[in-house]
């Protein structure tokens, strides 16, 4: 028995003492993890559940239902808004801590409504180390319970467990939600994710990866892992993006020379400025003064 099996069979078996469990669901890596060792556990007692919102792209529902559907494990969506909230909408460096709150409190709404004790989600052991992660301390103040945490399962091993159970999102690149494209600082705002959604869609639809698109107050910065900044610099596709991002609400387009990273926007970051090349358009804006 390898490090790993012996991990998962842990995590299995405290989740098999609980008479149910939710998880919150996302359909990324990491919950799709805990979903399926949930339901192995416990069968038709868990419960994939996915909060919808302004900040969740559609094909992320998307995935989230097919996963669940590989899976076989019984899924619900239920739906909220992090903009009611004020203090997430501000968008400061706790940003991520009002959001996972909201989401996790629908969860338990979800579990009390089905009479299940404990709620999971996907936290896992490499998390903690990983700089700014306010939305952990929801976790903690909520009582969730992350089986890959407590058992000690790394990123790494995730996806080998992802593997294991035949999971298509066994290396699917991690996607937080769209308003993690907003530096802090300024305001989230339906506008803005809406216009954030539309953009990534032609990335996603250009065959891009790992990518992110920051809405810098109408200016669009793009970001795409480093071994695609090539096809970044396509003429068609630059041709598409200005178009369509113009089209969106965008009022100039540039693109990231140092590429796709984590929370490039966040107050975590290094001080170092981030290197923009306007590649896209040599007479932009096209609207405006």
């Amino acid at each position: 028995m390898t490090a790993l099996d012996a991990k998962l069979d842990a995590a299995r078996a405290d989740l098999a003492e609980r008479d149910g469990v939710v998880v919150a669901f996302s359909g990324g890596v990491d919950s799709a993890v805990v979903a399926a060792l949930a339901y192995d556990a416990l069968g038709d007692d868990a419960l994939a559940c996915t909060a919808r919102s302004e900040t969740l792209p559609a094909s992320e529902l998307d995935d989230a239902v097919r996963v669940a559907e590989e899976i076989g494990i019984p899924h619900e969506t239920v739906t909220f808004s992090e903009l009611d909230d004020p203090d997430f909408v501000a968008n400061g460096d706790d940003r991520c801590y009002h959001c996972r709150t909201m989401r996790l409190g629908r969860m338990y709404d979800v579990a009390r409504e089905r009479g299940i004790g404990t709620v999971c989600d996907g936290t896992n052991a490499s998390d903690p180390g990983e700089g700014h992660r306010p939305g952990l301390r929801a976790v903690e103040e909520l009582d969730v319970f992350s089986p890959l945490l407590a058992h000690d399962v790394t990123k790494a091993e995730v996806r080998e467990a992802a593997e294991r159970y035949g999971l298509s999102v066994a290396d699917k690149p991690s996607m937080a939600c769209l308003s993690s494209r907003i530096p802090t600082g300024l305001e989230v705002t339906e506008e803005r994710l809406t216009r954030v959604e539309k953009a990534e869609r032609l990335l996603r639809t250009w065959g891009f990866s790992q990518f992110r698109v920051r809405d810098h107050d109408g200016l669009a910065r793009i970001e795409v892992a480093p071994e695609e900044l090539d096809a970044a610099l396509d003429r068609e596709f630059v041709r598409a993006a200005r178009e369509h991002l113009d089209d969106v609400g965008f009022e100039h387009v540039t693109l990231d020379l140092h590429g796709y990273r984590t929370g490039s926007v966040s107050p975590d970051e290094d001080d170092e400025e981030p290197l923009v090349a306007d590649v896209f358009a040599q007479e932009y804006p096209t609207g405006g003064d």
